[in-house]
């Protein structure tokens, strides 16, 4: 449940009613507004028979959340979250772009591709140091000597790092190196990995599961964020189907759908959404006028030559075409890329 605090509640008001629905036995989630305070209370209902929170000092109503998802949803916070990541902003009017290799090859192809992409416009340096293959005989990444190569590259240009996490043991590891701590589509379940970057309160982009329903998506970003962490970008990348013409199904209308439902901000990944570098354009373009908030692209200089994922990649030319289309569309949906 939410209860919504009136506009002229004090802190102190605010303080009370926290305090007692922790005596109570609730877990409580501070959602501070332009005019209003909102508390999200997670817990048994039951224990506030006979004490009615209308009645606290400030309060203005309390109101269920039916959804499943309470803290993601759109009943908890109603305008849309911004994420600022040290200057670089996701959400509402900002539109943020990741790009970059799929894994960090070597440092030397890593400055060249982050050379290309900050000059068409990119702020936030993707690559994979570690990478969960379909075979344990493929190219698994570098380890902590790409989590290094992509700090490096990035402080260089000044951007941001987002790489994924796969294991919960190297939390700590990665979280020293990277911005944004990646969780992917393999590991969206992963509820122990989920609860502890809920706990470590570094942003999290999270992608949706191949096979997951858009409730089992938000339900995994409510595991996150149950833990205290509401820094969350969500990620469609694309869902399992009958066809084989694309390696996934981009699930264009996933974006809407969501930001009806919840305030968090969701971007597009066309490469993994579709393993077609002739689709990532046209997927890319039709992701910002759906509403999405940013894409996440794979640029390679040489895809036949990548030591994975080559032909989703695209040259440096296409990605500085796409960003150019980009710019046009969202300037026509009133937003802006963060360059």
């Amino acid at each position: 449940m939410i209860i919504v605090m009136r506009p002229e509640a004090t802190k102190e008001d605010i303080d009370f009613v926290v305090k007692k629905l922790t005596d109570y036995g609730f877990k409580t989630h501070l959602s501070m507004g332009v005019e209003r305070t909102i508390i999200g209370a997670i817990g048994d209902e039951r224990a506030l028979r006979d004490k009615p929170l209308s009645s606290l000092p400030g309060v203005e109503k309390v109101v269920p959340i039916l959804k499943p998802y309470k803290l993601v949803s759109k009943d908890f916070k109603k305008e849309p979250t911004v994420i600022n990541i040290k200057g670089v902003k996701i959400g509402g009017k900002h539109i943020a772009v990741m790009a970059g290799p799929c894994s960090v090859e070597s440092r030397e192809l890593l400055f060249e591709v982050a050379d290309s992409i900050y000059k068409a416009g990119a702020r936030i340096l993707r690559g994979g140091a570690f990478k969960p293959r379909t075979s344990p005989y493929s190219f698994q990444g570098l380890g902590e000597e790409g989590l290094k190569y992509l700090r490096e590259v990035a402080d260089h240009y000044g951007m941001l790092v987002i790489t994924e996490l796969m294991d919960p043991r190297d939390l700590d590891l990665v979280a020293k190196y990277a911005d944004i701590l990646q969780i992917g589509a393999r590991n969206m379940s992963n509820f122990r990995l989920l609860k502890e970057v809920g706990k470590a309160k570094v942003p999290v982009m999270l992608k949706r599961g191949m096979c997951a329903t858009i409730k089992e998506f938000l339900m995994a970003a409510e595991y996150i964020a149950s833990e205290g962490n509401y820094d969350i970008i969500l990620c469609e990348r694309g869902i399992r189907s009958f066809d084989t013409e694309t390696r996934n199904t981009l699930d264009l209308a996933a974006v809407p759908v969501i930001k009806n439902a919840s305030h968090l901000p969701i971007i597009v990944d066309p490469s993994h959404g579709t393993g077609r570098r002739d689709c990532i354009l046209p997927m890319a373009q039709a992701a910002i006028a759906a509403g999405a908030d940013g894409l996440m692209v794979e640029v390679h200089p040489r895809p036949s030559e990548a030591l994975s994922d080559g032909d989703q990649s695209i040259l440096p030319e296409n990605f500085d075409v796409l960003m150019r289309r980009v710019r046009v569309i969202a300037a026509t949906l009133e937003k802006h890329l963060e360059e």
